[in-house]
């Protein structure tokens, strides 16, 4: 019995201590929606853009171009407010990469596509470079690229993280160290 009120206890205190989800109380940011600088912003950038159509005939090309632009600057700006991201002081939006899962899509979710891609460039680099090491002229295969050969490795390089998983237990990934060579010192 006094486990269970021990956990009921332990679990009320968790609960009661856990952060709510996006107060932007975080460093002085607020939401963009919110923001009285973001708006700011968002009335000077379209003025601005305003004031150059107003240069040019109304169904000019020039004026229809800046006119579309107008539109695109006040979706973006829309898209932002509506949006769970912080706005600073002057009116920009801020990304919060702290760890919060609330604020996840702003940092953590590209980072992840950055390294996936970069990992899937570094990979076909590494298995096209395997490749054309035992053709005939090695190092003319590393200057002009043997397109079809590249682009045969670059459709089969999105499933790298399995391909190095593979490798890294067969012990084909890395070389043994007694293949590495060392310098005399």
């Amino acid at each position: 019995m006094k486990r269970v009120n021990l956990l009921t206890l332990l679990f009320a205190v968790l609960i009661a201590l856990t952060p709510n989800q996006a107060l932007a109380d975080i460093g002085g940011l607020t939401k963009c929606s919110e923001s009285p600088a973001f708006t700011k912003r968002l009335n000077a950038s379209v003025k601005k853009l305003q004031q150059r159509a107003s240069q040019y005939e109304a169904d000019s090309p020039p004026a229809l171009a800046l006119q579309q632009q107008i539109e695109r600057t006040q979706a973006r700006f829309d898209k932002y407010s509506r949006s769970e991201l912080l706005c600073g002081t002057d009116g920009l939006p801020h990304l919060v990469a702290d760890g919060r899962w609330s604020h996840a899509a702003e940092f953590i979710l590209p980072g992840f596509g950055f390294i996936y891609i970069s990992g899937w460039i570094g990979w076909v680099g590494r298995k096209y470079l395997r490749a054309v090491s035992t053709s005939a002229n090695p190092s003319e295969s590393e200057i002009i690229i043997n397109v079809p050969l590249a682009l045969k490795i670059m459709t089969t390089g999105y499933v790298w993280p399995i391909s190095a998983w593979q490798e890294l237990i067969s012990n084909d990934l890395v070389a043994v160290s007694e293949e590495i060579t060392v310098s005399p010192r």
